[in-house]
């Protein structure tokens, strides 16, 4: 089994594919070669992976296996996509930040260190079965730096979710969460602050605290 590898494709140095991947594929409505694919230097691509022309990642980016990257794509430094996740068109993602497995996202923005847990489904139509204008809607959420978001969680269109919270596992997201804040449930709630939380384990005083992240946070 071997790769493809279109001709419109950039690759930064040292960089891993392993096969069978597909680098460079056209999108429906593009001819072969029109859009460009960039990889960055030092940078993964597992087995199985599809990455369609038209989108760009930074350095040392990674995706596990099976992962479907469409065009329009543009993925920071740092980044990981984890297997069988689905990132169709006209997401943004930011440095440092990790996508788990089983994830589905449409025109989602998202900042720097975020953590979406595996099975985490992001929606970007308000109204399933075709809405012409589905995409002058809603559109996808908007991810603030320092979210996380735990498994099986559902964000719903349109929604902001405030830098520096997290979203416990299995919630639905329906309307904006504030900065700082621990929300749960379905439809999720603000349950407490951040800086609330305790270290079950007592390793730390608090969740966050551990370096890097007090740097991160300045």
């Amino acid at each position: 089994m071997n790769n493809f590898i279109a001709s419109n494709v950039e690759l930064g140095n040292d960089v891993i594919i392993d096969p069978p991947s597909i680098l460079g594929k056209a999108p429906r409505g593009a001819r072969e070669g029109e859009l460009q694919l960039t990889i960055g230097r030092n940078s993964h691509i597992r087995p199985f992976s599809t990455l369609y022309a038209g989108s760009s990642m930074g350095d040392y980016f990674q995706t596990g296996q099976g992962v479907s990257v469409r065009e329009d794509n543009v993925i920071g430094n740092n980044v990981s996509i984890g297997t069988n996740s689905v990132l169709e068109f006209g997401n943004r993602i930011g440095d440092f930040s990790r996508i788990h497995s089983n994830c589905f996202m449409e025109m989602v923005t998202i900042g720097r260190y975020v953590f979406v847990g595996p099975n985490v489904v992001f929606t970007d139509d308000p109204h399933p079965m075709g809405c012409p204008k589905y995409q002058e809607c809603k559109g996808g959420a908007v991810v603030e730096d320092y979210v996380r978001i735990g498994a099986h969680s559902t964000i719903l269109p349109g929604v902001r979710i405030g830098r520096n919270s997290l979203i416990g596992a299995g919630s639905v997201v329906v309307k904006d969460v504030p900065p700082d804040s621990v929300v749960a449930g379905n439809p999720a709630k603000v349950i407490k602050k951040i800086d609330e939380l305790v270290c079950f384990k007592g390793f730390f005083d608090k969740p966050y605290t551990w370096p890097p992240y007090e740097e991160m946070m300045k």
